[in-house]
């Protein structure tokens, strides 16, 4: 994460902004740039992103939403994969999903790039734990591995290829594997 050294601005100001590729992010007043994904973290984001609304979307249980922006707190923050329970999903008043998400992510799931700080990204996560977010996982795709973190439990780290991640509450329809997780960089 590269930090945008700026005048200072105000959330609301930040808001009013156009957005930019790469997408910036907002916290404690600070505005952050994320790096572009590169092959192995879009890869794993749009097959995880797939494979958990073919469960879970399809049933009205929950969806899953890429590099969506989600406002709260004093920070603006684009999660790799934000995943909302169904009655969670901003409406508009024609019963459409709204353009502004202003919720914390019931499920977060970041997948780190080589050049990303793992210390920003586990304090977005963490930021979300104490906002009503569920369960983060960190995927690293350079170490084959999933950090998984929860609301009121210490992290748990998955490495073996057998290793079932654990996932939210709503989400138990949902199952993958270490090894199934990473299989799709081989695809």
């Amino acid at each position: 994460m590269i930090q945008i050294s700026s005048k200072s601005l105000t959330l609301k100001e930040f808001l009013a902004l156009p957005e930019t590729k790469p997408v910036k992010e907002y916290i404690n007043g600070k505005i952050t740039e994320k790096p572009m994904p590169k092959g192995k973290h879009s890869t794993i984001q749009t097959e995880l992103s797939t494979a958990i609304n073919i469960t879970l979307k399809s049933k009205k249980i929950a969806r899953a939403f890429s590099e969506l922006r989600c406002t709260f707190g004093d920070h603006s923050i684009v999660p790799d994969i934000s995943i909302l329970t169904w009655n969670h999903i901003p409406r508009d008043n024609n019963g459409e999903i709204a353009d502004s998400f202003y919720l914390a992510p019931d499920w977060i799931i970041e997948i780190l790039s080589p050049e990303q700080s793992q210390t920003k990204v586990v304090k977005n996560i963490l930021y979300c734990l104490e906002n009503g977010t569920e369960i983060g996982w960190l995927i690293d795709p350079n170490d084959k591995s999933v950090v998984v973190y929860f609301s009121q439990q210490k992290p748990g780290f998955f490495e073996a290829k057998t290793d079932n991640l654990p996932v939210p509450n709503f989400a138990n329809s949902f199952k993958l594997s270490v090894g199934e997780l990473f299989s799709w960089l081989l695809e």
